[in-house]
């Protein structure tokens, strides 16, 4: 029993238990038996990644990059990706990649269980950062 108010007193609460969390699915394709797609799912995830890929496209140009799709494994869920230009002198690029390219693949396409993402650092650092017009500027005072 614990005090309050001097002379009232309350049964002291325990917070629930908490059971062991359950890991979430397994995210390496290894895993996965391969599954047989129909021509007509085939082309439905094909379209889909096409589609959402275009949409993160424009956001990336705005800001002198760009998004290329490498390579994709319809079958594993394996989706490759690259960051170009400006992105090669972006500060926060590997952030894009995961909780802005990975994040929006894995959410709304069901069958991505992988993202694999690099940033293309073939530019010149000054002609890769001449690129970008983007919000994000680091300050250095």
């Amino acid at each position: 029993m614990a005090m309050v108010d001097g002379d009232a007193e309350l049964p002291a609460t325990q917070p629930p238990s908490v059971a062991a969390p359950v890991p979430p699915p397994s995210d390496d394709p290894r895993d996965v038996a391969e599954e047989e797609l129909s021509t007509e799912e085939l082309e439905r995830r094909r379209a889909a990644l096409t589609e959402i890929m275009e949409l993160m496209r424009e956001a990336v140009q705005f800001d002198g990059g760009d998004l290329a799709l490498v390579g994709v494994d319809y079958h594993a869920g394996v989706v490759e990706v690259e960051l170009q230009g400006a992105c090669g002198s972006c500060a926060i690029s590997s952030m894009t990649l995961r909780a802005g390219v990975e994040r929006m693949l894995k959410e709304r396409l069901e069958w991505v269980r992988e993202v694999r993402g690099e940033v293309d650092d073939s530019l010149d650092y000054l002609e890769s950062a001449a690129l970008g017009r983007g919000a994000y500027v680091p300050k250095y005072y």
